[in-house]
């Protein structure tokens, strides 16, 4: 089923009532035809014996990602009609989803969850408080990615981008990448995690409401969503029974996106502190790319964190620029 843009515009059609799902996928492709029939492919399997609605929110693919979707009839392609960037279509997808919906799952195209994997994650959100889950990364080698993340800070930043991933048992105040494999053995509430899979219960989605789109086209919207659901008194569960593989990439790569990454991180920083508190962080950013100057990708970021008036030249163009909202340190 394909949906023209204007059907997703502001007007936007009516909410689709579907009684006995469990749940809607939300999957946002972007030129993504090599991967997203593998996780269209594996996503049944994954459901378990959840019921799932399954809507593709295509970004102006300029691949044939359109027929790719084509071959799975039971999977909803909705055209964005521009490249609206990760928080956009989501919001558009959103948007689409029935007011009384139970649960969100929200997919990268490039990750390929393993069965039962989204059934385990909907199982979490069902626990007491819990408004969102998050599953565990598998390496090739079968070792879990250090996907679980820590609220940003200045001393984190700073040790993170003189350290990387040198010294992992650090001490929690000196890193944001939660390293100890232990903790990816365990289920249990963390601050944020990465973003490529995501299960949201549906009271906690309404309580939060609509991602970020104007100052996160791509990166650093999971940090954001997942403040605001902890503040809306919501726990981020992990949960290792839900395993997925993560191939990465699937947005695009390049010395831009490195250089968006490096800027989301103070845009996002920003949008809770205060300027003397943000300016700190930015230099303990910038310190991280000096480090690794000798990059292509990390000069790149260098030089967008020194010249602020660049940023809207980059991927998404002028959105995330608007001023801090909120001024509060966590």
């Amino acid at each position: 089923m394909t949906v023209a843009p204007d059907g997703v515009r502001e007007q936007g059609r009516q909410p689709a009532h579907t009684p006995g799902v469990d749940a809607t996928a939300l999957i946002v492709t972007y030129n993504s035809a090599a991967d997203v029939g593998t996780l269209l492919e594996m996503l049944p399997a994954a459901a378990g014996s959840r019921r799932l609605r399954v809507i593709v929110l295509d970004n102006a693919s300029v691949d044939h990602t359109e027929s790719v979707v084509a071959t799975f009839p039971e999977v909803e392609f909705v055209k964005v009609g521009w490249n609206a960037g990760y928080s956009g279509a989501i919001n558009v997808g959103r948007r689409l989803i029935d007011s009384g919906s139970r649960a969100t799952v929200i997919l990268n195209p490039d990750v390929v969850p393993a069965p039962g994997s989204i059934q385990a994650l909907l199982e979490a959100l069902e626990r007491p408080g819990v408004g969102a889950a998050v599953p565990r990364y598998a390496e090739p080698d079968g070792h879990a990615f250090p996907s679980l993340r820590r609220e940003p800070s200045v001393g984190r930043a700073l040790f993170d981008g003189l350290l990387g991933a040198h010294w992992p048992g650090r001490p929690a105040p000196l890193s944001e990448i939660v390293w100890d494999p232990e903790v990816y053995r365990r289920p249990g509430p963390a601050a944020w995690a990465t973003g490529a899979v995501l299960a949201i219960a549906g009271t906690a989605d309404r309580a939060v409401g609509a991602w970020d789109d104007a100052r996160f086209f791509l990166y650093c919207e999971e940090t954001d969503i997942a403040r605001r659901l902890r503040a809306a008194g919501y726990v981020v569960w992990y949960e290792p029974r839900a395993e997925v593989a993560h191939r990465g990439g699937g947005s695009g790569t390049g010395d831009a996106l490195v250089a968006l990454n490096a800027v989301n991180r103070i845009r996002y920083y920003r949008k809770y502190h205060g300027r003397i508190a943000t300016a700190a962080f930015r230099a303990a950013v910038m310190l991280g790319e000096v480090m690794r100057v000798r990059r292509s990708a990390n000069r790149s970021a260098l030089r967008a964190l020194v010249r602020p008036g660049t940023w809207g030249s980059l991927p998404g163009g002028i959105r995330g620029i608007a001023p801090a909202t909120t001024h509060h340190e966590e």
